[in-house]
């Protein structure tokens, strides 16, 4: 493994123009166009592509086409969870999503983060952080979820949220920034 991508896994700054990430694309470009073109009702063999896409993924999770990510390989999907159509997955940084989730359309998890500085942003320097979402969490359409964020289980995101903070279990969040409105608890 080259030292580009062992900073990238890191969550260290890194530069995503390596040719080593670019065979990881590459690889990710040509799994994620067969998958998205398979027509539906999903077969099994949109379950392989899935299965040779992502890092991990639990019994029954249906993902609507078109589906993007950065690599794939990062990410990990508990069981039963269900992604809706357009979701994007920038999965520089772990993407970390448990069981029973349901996320709405154009969902975006958003790992990279960029440089301040404009030096180095211009010479394309970047890195991540991770993205975790909890058992039974429901991000409704639109929401974009940034680096670094836990969704706590059993939280419901609005619609159209931008979630840049940490979230607690058992909430109701919306709006931009997304904040907690009120408790779901019994």
């Amino acid at each position: 493994m080259g030292e580009n991508k062992r900073r990238m896994l890191a969550g260290e700054w890194y530069l995503p123009d390596d040719e080593e990430l670019a065979a990881d694309t590459e690889r990710r470009i040509a799994l994620c166009a067969a998958y998205n073109a398979l027509p539906p009702p999903p077969p099994a063999e949109r379950t392989k592509i899935l299965g040779e896409l992502l890092g991990s993924m639990g019994d029954g999770v249906r993902i609507r086409p078109p589906f993007h990510c950065d690599f794939g390989y990062r990410i990990s999907i508990g069981e039963g969870t269900f992604v809706n159509f357009n979701a994007v997955f920038l999965d520089c940084g772990p993407i970390t999503i448990g069981a029973d989730v349901q996320i709405g359309p154009n969902v975006q998890l958003l790992t990279p983060t960029h440089e301040l500085d404009t030096e180095r942003r211009r010479a394309g320097w970047e890195r991540a952080e991770p993205i975790t979402i909890g058992d039974n969490v429901w991000l409704g359409g639109g929401v974009i979820v940034c680096p670094g964020v836990t969704i706590g289980a059993d939280t419901v995101v609005g619609a159209g949220a931008v979630v840049t903070k940490d979230l607690p279990p058992g909430v109701l969040a919306v709006g931009n920034p997304a904040r907690v409105v009120r408790s779901l608890g019994g």
